[in-house]
């Protein structure tokens, strides 16, 4: 293969091209999975029976009423399973479950000529339940020592000494939501049994080689059985990573029984109560920085609730322990990871992969701590960013660490920080209900898949006889533009016009065994793949051509749809008449591409090695006015400055950062999932399980004024024409939104005071820490003793406290290691609530 990242002449590579179906996707012309229904004769449509426990045993089923009702036709249960009943990779997810785990877990599925039939014919059945004990919260499951899968730790040097030798050290803890999808398009599967037995699967998955491995082993089948195809997915985040497995093998079941097509398609209620969502995390932590503020060492757990099955958990954990640094130099680090097992929805993959919640405790950690210690929260985080030659807790080394102080820099200018700062300290000044605060954070975010063997990646691309070519690859569509970056990839190879390449749907019997468009990896893993199979067939028309020209083929130049020699200037040929010549010669005008990603290692049980092939960079400042009286808040204001190396498709990447970027401040500021934790009967149901509770980011919610600039002359070695990944890193950007939101509400208080705000930051939560902050500013002294830069209230230490209904957060603050609070202090500390506020040396605040 020739140099991935080297760009020929005239690249299409690197042109501002809409997305290829945009217009589509905007006329309503663009067919998704449930669209095709239409195609078919005798579709019959399933619906679950879900049950209304968060934990029970099924004692008795009874179908038969179903089949009765007009348009059933059949009701699927475990005994209709031929194959392995398991909709998993662990072996630990019963398609259909004889215990139900989860408020809403499906018992059966019924299948009917109409979706009303389907319905009724769900309601019609008869079950009992015998209800069993059920643990809905992530501390309800430490306490009952629920846990499930490894529980791995990343480490580095002697954090004891680390934490002992630190000037300033501070202890606390930090519990933090989930987030559901909520892509645009539910989970959706067509499936029916053509002639020659084959099963054949329309599903809107990321990953149709698993979905393709899962349909099959629930069937009894072998793989080449099954024939999976993504035609394009309304929206996939990660959730349709695996969650998508099982709802396929129902549908593939129900069509090898019958001998009809079955569609099941997910209302909206159904796809938020049966599908798993965003890892919510609690974390303790122990850190300590020397008077210069830079940090010492860091011990931590983070605890992630993994749902009732373990799904990717784990991963998901291991990503987590890998990003706990963000882009902070650590010289001491010891990170515990561990995973628990609670009656609720299996947590899946979301962007980011637990990386964002890794990256989250950090960034909370330097903002709770950087008034204590005397500096602003900009200045703090300045001065631990990663440089040259230094490595990450797990031993890889960060290649272009200058990058960061560059994006960094160049940020800040774009921003016009310093003047900014200024008008903003002069509004504080003259408006005593509303406050305004600018914060900057930066990102570091590996790239590739923590398991090695997932990075490889194939492709099939073929030249006809008139010229026109067609390209079909492992990755999935949904919506983030990878296809438009396979076509320019491909164009630019062969040195066709864009307009000349077209993609196929993505197709398990096309390109096998391909692993899930995911970890931003689509575009780095398809586009080498691509451009491998571009590559064997423009060799092979190179020798044609050097016949032609009676010159040598690595002097044949491919450029914009002709073909000629180096230094040419009056002898070329159209390239369809080349494609055309060598056919007539033999010559092969396709080819499969292979590419897998080099340079990488990663050993799980030591939790060391280089699992990414390069970190992605860059940074954010956001500028927020939150209104005192209520909490509400405004974005005035946000820029960026992004690394996506030399850009594949500057539109489309600009589009991937902002949609990131608010996807994220949804996840920190809005997004807020709530389970019933009662003792009722509707304990562990999902309260908020449509639009009307759940609330998304909007037009409304985006910043006033939005800068996206990609960062320049940062062209990647041995990536795809220099390409960086762009998929999840901007989604972290979004810290800056949420650090500008506690300083805004510590502007309402005294100078040096530590705001600690629950996630997601609410107008609520924002307004609890508003009146934190104005309860310190008016408090004399003797009622609640502040701390400023390390220093020691009169019994040695400061503990500030904040207790939700449901989540809380503590830190406590020490001079010197021995005078630092436990972790089990810092514990009993949070579940004050309001006779805190009456202690001589705490103060709490509903975190909501």
């Amino acid at each position: 293969m020739k140099s991935l990242a080297e760009r020929p002449e005239n690249p299409v590579v690197g042109v501002s091209v809409a997305h290829e179906h945009a217009a589509d996707h905007a006329t309503g012309t663009a067919l998704y999975t449930d669209d095709l229904i239409v195609r078919h004769q005798n579709v019959l449509h399933a619906w679950p029976l879900q049950a209304p426990h968060a934990h029970a045993r099924v004692t008795s089923l009874d179908v038969a009423p179903a089949l009765e009702v007009p348009g059933v036709v059949r009701v699927l249960t475990a005994e209709d399973v031929p194959g392995v009943n398991d909709a998993g990779i662990k072996h630990d997810e019963p398609l259909f479950p004889s215990e139900v785990m989860f408020y809403g877990h499906a018992v059966c599925w019924v299948l009917g000529e109409s979706l009303e039939a389907a319905r009724l014919g769900a309601e019609a059945i008869e079950v009992q339940y015998e209800p069993l004990p059920s643990l809905i919260t992530v501390r309800e499951a430490i306490a009952a020592d629920s846990f499930q899968g490894r529980q791995p730790t990343v480490s580095r040097g002697d954090v004891e000494i680390g934490l002992a030798n630190g000037t300033h050290r501070f202890s606390g803890e930090f519990e933090f939501g989930g987030q559901e999808h909520f892509y645009l398009e539910t989970h959706a599967s067509l499936a029916y049994v053509d002639e020659g037995g084959q099963v054949f699967v329309q599903c809107s998955t990321q990953h149709p080689t698993e979905t393709q491995e899962i349909v099959a082993h629930v069937l009894g089948l072998d793989n080449h059985d099954v024939t999976v195809q993504c035609l394009r997915m309304g929206g996939g985040f990660g959730g349709k990573e695996m969650q998508p497995h099982g709802f396929a093998a129902i549908a593939a079941l129900g069509a090898t029984l019958t001998g009809r097509p079955v569609r099941l398609r997910l209302t909206r209620n159904q796809d938020i109560t049966l599908s798993g969502k965003r890892h919510p995390y609690l974390a303790e932590w122990d850190v300590a920085f020397d008077d210069d503020g830079r940090l010492q060492a860091l011990r931590a757990t983070v605890t992630s609730d993994g749902g009732w099955s373990l799904d990717l958990s784990e991963p998901v954990m291991q990503r987590t322990l890998c990003h706990i640094d963000n882009a902070y130099w650590i010289p001491h680090v010891e990170v515990n990871g561990r995973i628990v097992k609670t009656n609720k929805t299996s947590q899946t993959a979301f962007r980011g992969f637990g990386g964002p919640q890794g990256m989250l405790v950090t960034e909370d950690i330097l903002g709770r701590c950087a008034p204590l210690l005397g500096l602003d929260p900009t200045e703090l985080r300045a001065r631990n960013l990663y440089v040259s030659g230094q490595s990450t807790p797990y031993g890889q080394p960060v290649r272009h660490a200058e990058r960061l102080a560059e994006i960094w820099n160049q940020v800040h200018q774009r921003a016009d920080v310093r003047e900014r700062r200024r008008d903003i300290e002069e509004f504080n000044a003259t408006h005593t209900d509303t406050r305004r605060a600018l914060a900057v954070t930066p990102v570091k975010f590996g790239i590739s898949f923590n398991l090695t063997a997932f990075n490889q990646a194939g492709a099939l691309v073929h030249v006809y006889k008139d010229g026109s070519v067609l390209i079909n690859h492992g990755g999935t569509e949904m919506g983030q533009g990878l296809h438009t970056k396979m076509r320019q990839v491909a164009a630019t190879a062969l040195g066709v016009p864009l307009e000349t390449v077209r993609l196929a749907p993505t197709r398990t019997d096309k390109v096998p065994n391909t692993s899930a468009t995911a970890a931003s990896s689509g575009a780095d893993l398809n586009g080498g793949a691509v451009k491998n199979a571009c590559e064997q067939i423009r060799d092979r028309l190179a020798e044609v051509a050097a016949r032609k020209f009676n010159i040598h083929p690595d002097d044949v130049r491919f450029v914009d749809g002709k073909v000629t020699g180096i230094g040419f200037h009056d002898r070329e040929m159209p390239f369809a008449e080349l494609v055309h010549d060598a056919y007539f010669q033999r010559i092969s005008l396709w080819a499969a591409g292979y590419y897998r990603t080099e340079g990488l290692h990663w050993d799980a049980d030591r939790m060391q090695g280089e699992p990414f092939k390069y970190f992605s960079y860059g940074a954010s400042v956001t500028e927020v006015e939150v209104d005192g009286f209520t909490g509400a808040y405004r974005m005035l204001r946000t820029d960026i400055v992004h690394d996506v190396g030399d850009s594949l498709s500057p539109l489309i990447d600009i589009g991937q950062i902002e949609g990131g970027f608010v996807q994220g401040a949804g996840w920190l500021t809005l997004e807020d999932l709530r389970w019933d934790e009662s003792d009722s009967p509707s304990r562990g149901r999902l309260t908020t399980q449509a639009a009307s509770t759940y609330k998304l980011p909007s037009f409304s919610e985006m910043p006033e004024e939005f800068n996206v600039h990609l960062f320049e002359k940062a062209t990647e070695s041995g990536v795809v024409y220099g390409s960086k990944a762009v998929g999840e890193p901007p989604l972290m950007l979004a810290f800056s939104v949420r650090e500008a939101l506690r300083e805004a509400a510590a502007a309402f208080g005294p100078k040096g005071h530590s705001v600690l705000l629950a996630s997601p930051a609410t107008p609520e939560a924002v307004f609890w820490a508003v009146q934190d902050a104005r309860r310190a500013l008016a408090d004399d002294g003797a009622k609640r003793p502040h701390v400023s830069g390390g220093g020691r209230s009169d019994d040695g230490a400061s503990r500030l406290g904040a207790s939700g209904q449901d989540r809380a957060a503590v830190m406590t603050v020490a001079e010197s290691a021995g005078e630092a609070a436990s972790t089990e202090e810092a514990s009993a500390e949070a579940s004050l609530t309001s006779a805190a506020e009456d202690s001589p040396d705490a103060t709490a605040a509903t975190a909501r």
